[in-house]
């Protein structure tokens, strides 16, 4: 992401492997060298930013939030 600074840190290469759209979201599955991501955007989003399967983007992560969880 050369020309832009993000104080976001977890940024992710990944290729579109999936777009499903609903009436204003559209589920965007990746694939980041082997793990699955899926981002929820809106429509028009998807649109502006000429997403279709095949193509390179970056996920950019920013949650104050992370919870973990593990078996009993």
């Amino acid at each position: 992401m050369s020309g832009m600074k993000l104080s976001a840190r977890n940024k992710i290469s990944a290729r579109v492997t999936a777009i499903t759209r609903g009436e204003a979201t559209a589920n965007v599955a990746l694939d980041a060298d082997g793990t699955r991501l899926v981002a929820s955007i809106t429509v028009e989003a998807a649109d502006e930013l000429g997403l279709a399967e095949g193509s390179e983007v970056t996920a950019v992560i920013k949650a104050s939030d992370v919870i973990l969880a593990v078996g009993d």
